[in-house]
């Protein structure tokens, strides 16, 4: 429930990025700015493709790939992909 009020208030967005601590920004290298300027998600890319089970190598493409190619079909297909992996448990710890 917070994450929704977090949203209401416009501070995250339904779709974006999980938020990364500063020292896990520096794997991100020339794409550091770049993955700054996109708005915190309650979901997003990396989230519905493998949630936790990533690498870190895995997760900056994800990511990357989120914030070249973000738009609102690709943000419905997130959804969708996220309550179906949320469902089935896939990629939970």
């Amino acid at each position: 429930m917070p994450q929704l009020f977090n949203i209401l208030k416009g501070d995250i967005s339904i779709v974006g990025l999980r938020p990364v601590m500063e020292v896990e920004t520096e794997i991100y290298g020339n794409y550091r700015d770049m993955l700054l300027s996109v708005k915190p998600g309650l979901t997003g890319f990396r989230a519905a493709n493998g949630r936790s089970c990533t690498s870190y190598a895995r997760r900056r493409a994800m990511e990357i790939c989120y914030i070249k190619n973000r738009s609102v079909c690709f943000d419905l297909k997130i959804i969708l992909k996220t309550i179906t992996s949320v469902f089935k448990g896939e990629g939970a710890v």
